[in-house]
């Protein structure tokens, strides 16, 4: 089956201020998307409102998977359905281990209909698969048994969310700047690790101001956001042109967007995570 993410017309508010402006998109299971434009430009929001962070007001359009209405889901609730976010800045979870937290979290994508108390998957199966995981991905076995991001470097929490991604395997997966805070060695572990566990497997929507992170996943899409909405689609090209030349011809080809840009980053109290 071919899995599909759609947005159409999506207008989001946060605070009564308009951050998204009637956004386009259309995934499809496979398929690598790359999202790029300058800071305030409604990057991170639209990620975070696909995921269903409560703090962002839908007030028109619409985001459907596989024709279903995930609007009215709460953020596990699309998860179960299969949407996975990487976040830009993970939060720590002290006292909770890794391989505790990647069990329930496993069990629960993949047996959306388990309830509470129910059993958990194996654990022979369950450390079976992550051993295997980390193994592909070169990481220590010892980290398994560490607090979720509790004392972990940047790179060290990237890694961690690349982890999730890999036991989840959802139909679609956001990745929030992955390589922010990275250096080129850890961003190019990160796009390889990526493109091993990802690519035909899941669709990816991969936000970014650079290229490096696409180096081993090159979209076949690059849409570039201004101002709250998507002004231009193009292929790999576009995304090496914007990571060379920066977005002075996106400014200048659409100054109403642009104008619109300015002011939603004017005003950084209205905003929860415009990026």
């Amino acid at each position: 089956m071919t899995h599909v993410l759609k947005i159409e017309n999506l207008h989001v508010s946060v605070n009564g201020k308009s951050i998204l402006r009637g956004v386009n998109l259309t995934m499809n299971h496979g398929e690598t998307h790359a999202l790029m434009g300058p800071n305030g430009s409604g990057k991170s929001t639209l990620g975070l409102v696909i995921a269903g962070h409560p703090g962002y007001e839908v007030t028109e359009g619409s985001i459907t998977l596989d024709d279903q209405d995930i609007l009215d889901l709460e953020a596990d609730g699309r998860a179960r359905a299969g949407i996975f976010m990487a976040f830009q800045r993970p939060i720590s979870v002290p006292g909770v281990k890794m391989a505790d937290f990647l069990r329930h979290a496993t069990t629960n994508v993949r047996r959306p209909d388990r309830k509470e108390g129910e059993e958990l998957i194996a654990m022979r199966e369950f450390r079976k698969e992550l051993k295997q995981k980390m193994e592909q991905l070169r990481m220590d076995p010892e980290f398994a048994r560490r607090y979720v991001n509790d004392g972990f470097s940047g790179g060290e929490m990237k890694r961690a969310e690349i982890l999730q991604l890999a036991m989840l395997q959802p139909k679609f997966a956001i990745l929030d700047e992955t390589d922010s805070g990275l250096d080129a060695d850890a961003v190019r572990l990160a796009s390889s690790s990526i493109a091993e566990i990802g690519r035909e497997k899941m669709g990816l929507l991969i936000i970014t101001h650079h290229d490096k992170l696409l180096e081993h996943n090159p979209p076949e899409f690059t849409h570039v956001m201004l101002g709250g909405r998507i002004v231009e689609t193009g292929g790999v090209d576009l995304a090496q042109e914007l990571h060379s030349q920066g977005y002075d011809r996106i400014r200048q080809a659409h100054p109403d967007a642009e104008r619109a840009n300015q002011e939603m980053t004017s005003d950084d109290q209205a905003e929860l995570a415009v990026g």
